[in-house]
């Protein structure tokens, strides 16, 4: 019986053995299942047995840089055959996130498999990539470079610092079909980015050595917050001419393309809070070199005659991410809400420009009234100290009007509340005449024929309900645009309500023209580029004037996160964005 049962595990183990010997598998395998943008990953296809008809996946969100290579293997040990073969792929990813690897099919002894699906996490550009996959791609490391030159990497809060992105490469080497496949996010920051209307090739030099250089992209950063702040690399897809020990017919050097993507990598700039210490009651966040001018257009004037009085603060700094300061005058001048004016440009160097604010002012009676001064500060930071600038305080005579005296003026409002008894009810008609109504058949009345339409009015008016119901449904481009419409429509009234807030006001001010955006020009969220959007605005018929107003709403909604505001100046916001989304609905 022990015989027995030892002669039973053996044929147990040799049937396991065969049929696992015997066992077709078809995989796919993976170099890393992490890696950066501008890493190369490696896709394996394996097989166990030969196989034909072998047809890759699609490689959608990857470029193929080299492959397919394939590679047999068969051998025998000791009597035992071993056998494998496969396709070898070598890829470059397109974009980050989770990119799906599909399924592999082949042919083997009749039969077809496939492999399973694979997942690749993508991550932002490494600034150690992998290992060449070539002697072509090893030159284009050494010999291709992009880098990120920051002007100062220790800004106080709102001061200027510019950052310039260039791609410098070797004389070995030449480049073309640069594109952008990471574009830095200034989460952060106020920023400003440059036009650089034609791109030139520089001499110039990188760690000692002559090189060649592209200034890709210039942008101005104003920081938002303090401490540790980090800008998000710019990664570029290059095409690199590399140049190999062949010759063509002709004796010239024969190039090989080699697909890079490089990456300037993730920078970290330290921000500086401004000092607390001799910090003015005044100051409103201003940070730069200004001057303050304050004129009036009269000074002598009849009372319900009007004068204006402009503020304008003129200078270098962050001019947009501010307010000026606000006039004051005496309870007897009728004050209106000022009309803004900026003049700004931008370059290199920062903002510069002016910022004006123009009110009107009515006097209501003769007199002398004192405006009194207005007081704006700033902080320097090169000289690292607070200014306050003051205007004169100036007297405006009023000299023609009635008089503020009570003795000289009656009481206007005994005089409007003094009421005749006598004739106070004289409105009410006492003596009525009344007359008996006359009744008619219900038959050919009005009421007949109202009560004999009314059916046919209503059911022509549900088959129209219906038939919109109906496009409705099959164009779901138009229903997206309903919805996203009423949204924006949704905001608009949460930012009404949440005047007085200035967060939650500004935030659903910006949430309501991005919906409108969404809905008038079908566009997703991840497109908001100013710049696209001034393109896409334009190309729909909307005037220049309207699509320049529109993109200040949206400024003045970033801006206003990071600067003081009244409640007078969110009414005057939210009135703007209404006119503004009316106006380029009716072009449009």
């Amino acid at each position: 019986m022990q015989f027995l049962h030892y002669f039973r595990l053996l044929f147990l183990f040799v049937f396991v053995f065969q049929t696992s010997f015997g066992q077709v598998t078809f995989e796919a395998k993976l170099s890393k299942t992490r890696l950066g943008l501008n890493e190369r990953l490696r896709v394996s296809f394996e097989m166990n047995e030969n196989g034909d008809n072998f047809i890759p996946p699609v490689f959608n969100d990857f470029n193929i840089v080299g492959g397919p290579n394939q590679s047999v293997s068969n051998s025998w040990v000791n009597g035992v055959r071993s056998f494998s073969k496969s396709y070898t792929y070598f890829l470059s990813p397109k974009r980050k996130g989770e990119l799906k690897i599909g399924q592999a099919i082949i042919e083997i002894e009749g039969e077809v498999y496939k492999t399973s699906p694979k997942t690749v996490e993508v991550t932002e550009a490494v600034s150690s990539p992998n290992s060449p996959e070539s002697q072509a791609d090893a030159i284009a490391d050494e010999n291709l470079h992009l880098v990120a030159e920051i002007s100062k990497s220790t800004p106080y809060l709102n001061e200027a610092i510019t950052v310039i992105y260039k791609l410098y490469f070797s004389s070995e080497i030449s480049i073309s079909n640069v594109n952008e496949v990471e574009t830095p996010k200034y989460s952060d920051f106020w920023s400003h980015q440059i036009a650089i209307p034609k791109l030139e090739i520089k001499r110039g030099n990188f760690k000692g050595q002559p090189y060649n250089y592209v200034t890709w992209r210039k942008t101005v950063l104003y920081p938002q917050k303090v401490g540790k702040l980090s800008i998000a690399p710019l990664s570029l897809n290059v095409s690199v001419d590399v140049p190999t020990n062949r010759r063509d017919f002709f004796g010239r050097t024969e190039y090989q393309k080699a697909p890079k993507i490089i990456t300037a990598g993730r920078r970290t700039i330290n921000v500086k809070a401004l000092p607390e210490e001799n910090k003015p009651s005044s100051f409103n966040g201003a940070v730069g070199d200004f001057k303050l001018d304050v004129s009036f257009n009269k000074f002598q004037l009849k009372s319900s005659e009007s004068f204006q009085t402009s503020i304008k603060v003129e200078g270098r700094g962050n001019l947009s991410l501010f307010r000026l300061p606000k006039l004051s005058v005496p309870s007897s001048l009728e004050l209106y809400e000022p009309e803004h004016k900026e003049n700004i440009k931008t370059n290199l160097l920062g903002m510069q420009g002016t910022l004006e604010d123009i009110y009107t002012i009515v006097p209501q009676f003769q007199g002398n009234y004192p405006i009194p001064p207005v007081r704006f500060s700033y902080f320097d930071p090169v000289k690292e100290r607070y200014y306050t600038l003051d205007s004169k305080e100036t007297l405006i005579d009023v000299i023609e009007g009635p008089k503020t005296s009570n003795s000289s003026q009656p009481n206007a409002a005994s005089t409007q509340n003094k009421i005749n008894n006598e004739s106070y009810f004289n409105f009410i008609k006492l003596d009525e005449k009344l007359s008996s109504t006359s009744t008619s058949s219900f038959y050919l009345s009005n009421t007949f024929w109202i009560i004999l339409i009314l059916p046919v009015f209503a059911f022509c008016l549900f088959l129209l309900i219906l038939r919109r119901k109906e496009n409705y449904v099959t164009d779901p481009l138009t229903a997206r645009q309903k919805r996203t419409n009423k949204l924006a429509r949704k905001y608009l009234s949460s930012a009404k309500k949440a005047i007085g807030d200035q967060e939650s006001f500004y935030d659903a001010l910006e949430r309501a023209m991005h919906n409108y955006l969404k809905a008038k020009l079908a566009i997703e969220t991840v497109e908001f580029s100013k710049d696209y959007i001034y393109e896409l605005l334009i190309k729909k018929g909307a005037s220049k004037d309207s699509v320049s107003d529109f993109i200040t709403i949206l400024n003045n909604c970033e801006v206003a996160r990071y600067a003081p505001s009244a409640d007078g100046s969110m009414q005057s916001d939210y009135d703007k964005a209404t006119d503004m989304i009316t106006t380029i609905d009716r072009e449009i």
